[in-house]
């Protein structure tokens, strides 16, 4: 078996990232493995909530998750890293950081994330209220060669989480699962969890 890895999930707001990477990290616990998720909103309210959300300042968010994924890693932890990257400068430095990064672009249309945003997030930023929404008045630039693309604008997480995991065990990265990853009736129960969490 692989080495524990860097796992980044990138996309626009509410494009599933954080939903997928709590799925993800308790899917990589459940296969016996040490996965931590490092999530922007998490980071920002406990280690940085002075930051706003300028070029600058989501680089500074972005480097710290890096550096803590890497450290997680050196340390045999898998590292779900569920933060935006919305941009190719950015990404490059990524990959200098932590080699062997493995990005996911969760590739949903913006009209679908307005609509499932329960957060109001792009309800103030279109309302000029807040500034630096990606996707809005911060472009997100799609990564042209990601590792792995999941349409999370045209599947649900069960089956974006289905498609992740299959992909990592064709790499040799995880163990095959010893049954399914969740039957129906438990990704509609995660779902609606989460969603009354307000991920998704």
């Amino acid at each position: 078996m692989s080495t524990a890895g860097v796992i980044w999930l990138c996309g626009i707001p509410r494009a599933g990232k954080t939903t997928l990477g709590r799925l993800l990290a308790a899917e990589l616990v459940r296969r016996g493995l040490a996965c931590q998720l490092l999530d922007s909103a998490e980071l920002r309210r406990e280690l940085f909530p002075e930051l706003g959300f300028g070029p600058a300042e989501r680089r500074r968010l972005h480097l710290a998750a890096a550096w803590l994924a890497g450290m997680l890693q050196g340390q045999g932890v898998w590292a779900v890293a569920a933060l935006s990257a919305p941009t190719t400068a950015l990404r490059a430095e990524l990959r200098q950081r932590l080699p062997g990064l493995l990005l996911v672009h969760l590739d949903c249309g913006l009209e679908q994330a307005i609509n499932r945003d329960q957060s109001g997030l792009y309800a103030r930023g279109l309302a000029g209220e807040i500034g630096g929404v990606v996707g809005l008045d911060q472009a997100f630039e799609p990564p042209a060669a990601p590792e792995l693309r999941l349409a999370s604008d045209r599947q649900d997480p069960a089956a974006s989480l289905a498609g992740l995991v299959g992909w990592l065990e064709r790499l040799g990265r995880i163990p095959p699962a010893r049954d399914p990853v969740y039957d129906p009736d438990e990704a509609r129960e995660i779902q609606r969890r989460l969603e009354e969490l307000g991920y998704w």
